[in-house]
């Protein structure tokens, strides 16, 4: 595809996995592509890919920045302060923060954001490393259709599916909603696969059956193959990264007043050994002592 066809120029900040697989995605599919990131190695991993980059109090003038972050705490800093997107970014450009936010700060900036001449549109991903390097990330938009239309052919390179939710933090509100889902979907599993393995059913049977019945999750049919059942665990997202998300999840949850006692029992259940797994280890590791378990279980009999 050629730059003449993608007219955009693009300034993704946060060159991690996620962040840094996208600008090569997004590079490759013809936009003018600038890549920055306040640690050293970052810049230069993707500069030894070909990527263009710069340092944070150098970012260019762009139609598009695309926040890649892991907090709503570093998309403030971003915004508000250091480099000051408020101040720096054109009028009329477009921010997109695809990190996991916290819904009522991405409202908050968003006010701020269209105050000063800019759009916004959350857009929290899916998909993993493998997505982002791949181009078929899964998309959350909040925000107005006039904005997603402008960036579409942006996302439209990004993702593989792309879903408008609603307005500013709407996004990050449903990804919340998924990323609890994902969390009790992989304690519920392996609870599911334990109970059958100390039953004497081979795991990988009992995920057959249950991915034939209605039972089945994107748990039980991609991960518990792909990184739990394998011991891989490389799938590019940290155990710390899914606690974070969970305390978001309980956190939007108590400010709209709602009780959510599975929720809050999920939260506590990550957050139960901060050492079995460690903030560090792949998320997928949360399955590790449940099914551990069960193998004690076998030994003792």
């Amino acid at each position: 595809m050629s730059l003449a066809a993608n007219p955009l120029s693009i300034t993704v900040v946060g060159l991690g996995q996620m962040g840094g697989n996208m600008a090569l995605t997004l590079q490759a599919a013809g936009f003018a592509v600038t890549g920055s990131d306040v640690f050293d190695v970052a810049r230069a991993r993707l500069e030894g890919l070909g990527l263009a980059v710069v340092a944070p109090n150098a970012l260019p003038a762009s139609d598009v920045y695309l926040l890649s972050l892991p907090t709503s705490a570093h998309v403030r800093e971003v915004i508000e302060h250091s480099p000051g997107l408020l101040t720096l970014a054109p009028k009329g450009s477009v921010i997109v923060d695809t990190s996991t936010s916290d819904p009522a700060v991405s409202r908050e900036l968003a006010e701020k954001v269209t105050a000063a001449g800019l759009h916004w549109l959350d857009a929290p991903v899916s998909g993993g490393p493998k997505g982002a390097a791949s181009g078929k990330l899964g998309m959350l938009l909040g925000g107005d259709d006039t904005t997603i239309e402008r960036v579409m052919p942006m996302l439209e390179a990004m993702s593989a599916k792309r879903t408008h939710v609603g307005g500013p933090g709407s996004g990050h509100v449903v990804k919340l909603a998924n990323n609890y889902l994902c969390a009790a979907h992989l304690i519920t599993t392996a609870e599911a696969v334990a109970m059958a393995a100390k039953a004497g059913v081979d795991p990988a049977a009992c995920l057959a059956g249950i991915n034939s019945g209605s039972g089945r999750s994107a748990i039980s049919e991609v991960n518990f193959p792909e990184w739990v059942l394998s011991e891989r665990f490389d799938s590019g997202f940290t155990t710390g990264l899914m606690r974070k998300d969970l305390r978001l999840a309980r956190n939007a949850a108590e400010q709209l007043g709602i009780p959510l006692p599975l929720l809050q029992a999920v939260v506590d259940a990550w957050h139960a050994n901060p050492e079995q797994p460690t903030d560090s280890d792949d998320f997928n590791h949360i399955t590790t002592p449940i099914l551990a378990c069960a193998s004690q279980a076998e030994g003792n009999q």
